[in-house]
């Protein structure tokens, strides 16, 4: 009965729960690199930084306006930095995630088959 009841907690409940705990990891994974917002704000001024309008010269006018320009530039460079390392982090996450998922249901056979193969081919400590 005891079997019984492990084999189905590991095929049901342990098995929802680890679908859950890789939901919920790519979940942080996509919240800590935030990928949508970066890419609704991808020129906006970084950091918010923004130059004043400057006086009623054209020339306070002109520099202000190449403050803002490089300032959203070196914004965009870096979001777009983030955005690349995080659509990489987030697919390393998935694959491994992945893996995981595939790897639960065989899991719990290891033990198994290691004993098999200890009997059958032999044990590595045992002296001839």
């Amino acid at each position: 009965m005891l079997m019984v009841g492990f084999f189905s907690w590991w095929y049901g409940a342990g098995w929802r729960g680890q679908v859950s705990r890789v939901s919920g990891t790519l979940a942080q994974v996509n919240d800590f690199f935030s990928i949508p917002l970066l890419l609704k704000t991808l020129f906006a001024p970084f950091r918010q930084i923004s130059a004043d309008a400057g006086g009623q010269d054209i020339a306070s006018k002109f520099r202000a306006w190449g403050d803002r320009m490089f300032s959203r530039i070196i914004g965009g460079i870096l979001r777009i930095f983030m955005i690349i390392f995080g659509g990489l982090t987030l697919l390393a996450v998935l694959i491994l995630s992945l893996i995981r998922l595939i790897i639960w249901p065989i899991l719990l056979f290891l033990p198994l088959g290691g004993a098999i193969l200890m009997f059958s081919v032999g044990a590595p400590w045992k002296l001839i």
